[in-house]
């Protein structure tokens, strides 16, 4: 585990207390509209069926379970947290395809063929050195699917600053342009991008179900979209594809 990513242990400390991660495992409205349309943009942007996927920062295994679900053939899921890591192999052991590691992102090396992609979901936003961070990334697979909340939102910016939270796990968004720079300059290539989501997670079903309303519309609407979508997401092809 990185000296500097605290949020391991936080995010250690909810497996501990409620097998999982809270944002994973809760089943109020909100949650399940937020997760729901990021499970849309990864399947969309990774289409794992058939594939050899490695899944970074895979966390407490609900997600990897959506890849595994799709038809992924292979999928590696690592994590810095060994808490994590557990749960992950619990919730996905019906699937002799899945297999998982605990790896610090900043020690990732590649050992045999590359991964045909990598998703990073809603992890670099964790990370102190997120610019060296993509860079061992694009080491690993062809292709590479990350989402991480929208850097532009600036309600966003306020909740990572007063919300206990996001400042107990860490939380600091990057701003999209920052996020394609990174990757051109570990020899990606930006294939395609998507502004996404509207539902904050956590929030009253009332709201959950205005916004979730709303969604289409703000995504459809260019500058709107990027100042108020949830997320940001992108396809990136690697200089080893």
């Amino acid at each position: 585990m990185s000296v500097r990513e605290k949020s391991v242990r936080t995010f250690e400390a909810d497996v501990a207390e409620s097998g999982g991660y809270l944002y994973a495992t809760d089943e109020r409205l909100s949650c399940r509209y937020a997760n729901g349309r990021v499970d849309q943009a990864v399947l969309g942007f990774s289409q794992p069926a058939g594939k050899r996927v490695i899944d970074i920062g895979c966390g407490d295994g609900v997600y990897t379970l959506k890849l595994l679900e799709a038809g992924a053939s292979e999928v590696l899921g690592i994590d810095a947290g060994r808490e994590s890591i557990e749960a992950a192999r619990r919730r996905c052991e019906g699937f002799p395809n899945a297999r998982f590691d605990v790896v610090d992102i900043y020690d990732l090396a590649l050992d045999g063929e590359p991964f045909d992609v990598a998703v990073v979901r809603l992890m670099l936003h964790h990370l102190y050195d997120p610019a060296l961070a993509v860079e061992r990334i694009c080491r690993m697979a062809r292709e590479v699917v990350l989402v991480d909340p929208n850097g532009y939102n600036p309600i966003l910016k306020v909740i990572e600053k007063v919300s206990p939270y996001h400042v107990e796990h860490e939380e600091k968004s990057f701003a999209p342009r920052s996020l394609d720079r990174w990757f051109e300059r570990a020899g990606g290539q930006v294939l395609e991008r998507e502004y996404l989501g509207l539902v904050p997670m956590f929030s009253p079903d009332w709201l959950a179900a205005i916004c979730k309303r709303v969604e289409p519309l703000v995504e459809a609407l260019p500058g709107l979209r990027a100042v108020g979508c949830a997320q940001y997401a992108q396809r990136v092809r690697t200089s080893l594809a």
